[in-house]
């Protein structure tokens, strides 16, 4: 007797037996809506302190290393350029300033908000994973105490110890994860440097913004035209930033503290391996 011919199996409705589907790439994820909660509030919080007497004086050796960082940016850029460094000052109190005899004046200009704003987005990275929090802290570490070469008040270097030791015992805490808001809070006030520095110039009459130095550079732009710009710029890498990190870092607190500890025995066992560029890659 010939076999009745039977029907390939129908499949069930895919959600009677198999999982809902994971969230699309670029849905915040648990955390990572803290996260940005957690951005914006620093934003407001960082302008505030900035200029606020007194409260001011707490943060001068972040101020300084963003600062620091911006005018090294101006000084690399001189330098490659074929211009001459004349004088650099960095001062909290005033904001920095580097003079340059020589040299592509345009180009010089804008690597000081786009090195600050490249270096702020990758602290920024370090608020949606530890071990990139981990990673940035090397920088930050070093990042502090070099501006110690053109500030020495006593207060200066007592908070710099102050901000050191947080940093080395925010590696234990939380298995780290206190790390990520402190670098994520250097990711701010880096990546929105421009903000800082236009009501440093305009609202408390400081030292020119690279804004208003734009403006002389090409005087039929004035300098509010500028500052729209280099805002606008800023905050879109930020959002940049952001997507990539949701993109990216979709890690439950575990996966990341079991990332971070490997990172750290690697450091142990083999520094040139932990320090590859491989091994900063998702699994």
């Amino acid at each position: 007797m010939a076999a009745t011919p039977t029907r390939p199996p129908i499949a069930p409705p895919l959600g009677s037996q198999f999982p809902s589907a994971t969230p699309a790439a670029l849905e915040p994820a648990g955390e990572q809506i803290v996260v940005l909660y957690v951005i914006i509030a620093y934003a407001v919080v960082i302008f505030g302190i900035w200029n606020v007497p007194g409260v001011r004086n707490c943060i001068y050796p972040l101020k300084l290393f963003t600062i620091g960082w911006h005018e090294l940016c101006h000084i690399a850029a001189a330098i490659l350029s074929g211009g001459r460094i004349l004088k650099v000052t960095i001062d909290p109190h005033v904001g920095g300033a580097t003079i340059v005899e020589g040299g592509k004046p345009v180009f010089i200009l804008a690597s000081g908000y786009i090195g600050s704003t490249l270096l702020g987005g990758l602290f920024t990275l370090a608020g949606w994973d530890t071990l990139v929090a981990k990673v940035m802290s090397f920088v930050l570490g070093i990042g502090l105490i070099m501006p110690l070469a053109l500030v020495r008040d006593k207060l200066t270097i007592i908070l710099t110890v102050i901000y050191e030791s947080l940093l080395i015992g925010f590696w234990f805490v939380d298995h780290g994860g206190a790390l990520r808001w402190y670098c994520l809070f250097i990711g701010v006030m880096n990546v929105l440097f421009v903000l800082w520095d236009v009501a440093d110039d305009r609202f408390f009459h400081k030292s020119d913004s690279d804004a208003t130095q734009w403006s002389i550079l090409f005087p039929s732009t004035s300098p509010h035209h500028w500052a729209f710009f280099w805002i606008a710029f800023q905050l879109g890498v930020l959002a940049s930033f952001c997507v990539l990190g949701i993109m990216v870092f979709k890690r439950s607190d575990a996966e990341m503290t079991a990332e971070a500890g490997e990172f750290i025995l690697d450091l142990e066992n083999n520094p040139l391996n932990a320090a590859s560029p491989a091994s900063f890659l998702p699994t």
